[in-house]
């Protein structure tokens, strides 16, 4: 399945370049157009799919194993000292292909990238409420 307006299915078509670095029958990784650090790659379930929330469990477990794959050829091949995987889900949190994609981010001593979060100590009343939201059945 595809979708014919999204940029992802034109590049796997083959109607839009990618510089594709990995692949299987599952998935694809590609080089990051705007990359965060040096090796940025994507890795892309072959199936449209928009989000988290939507893709086949077997696509998102190859896409896992897939990102892995590029997280250990980055810290091989390019010397990361480092690695992140990030998937937005909606556009609140910063998605702006709807086309399920990890980034899977090569992080170096001194690169510019900044995460938004910045890890601080949690009102611990609210994580049990929102623990309890979330453990119901």
């Amino acid at each position: 399945m595809s979708d014919p307006d999204c940029i992802f299915c034109k590049i796997l078509a083959g109607e839009l370049p990618g510089t594709i670095v990995g692949e299987d029958e599952r998935t694809v990784a590609l080089m990051d157009i705007n990359p965060a650090t040096r090796g940025h790659v994507l890795v892309i379930p072959r199936a449209h799919t928009p989000d988290l929330l939507s893709i086949d469990p077997e696509d998102l477990r190859a896409v896992a194993l897939a990102s892995q794959r590029q997280a250990v050829r980055a810290k091989e091949l390019l010397g990361a000292e480092g690695v992140n995987l990030v998937n937005s889900c909606g556009a609140i949190a910063w998605q702006t292909v709807f086309h399920f994609h990890m980034h899977v981010i090569p992080r170096y001593t001194g690169d510019p990238l900044q995460l938004p979060w910045v890890p601080a100590p949690g009102d611990p009343e609210e994580i049990a409420v929102a623990a309890q939201e979330l453990a119901r059945k």
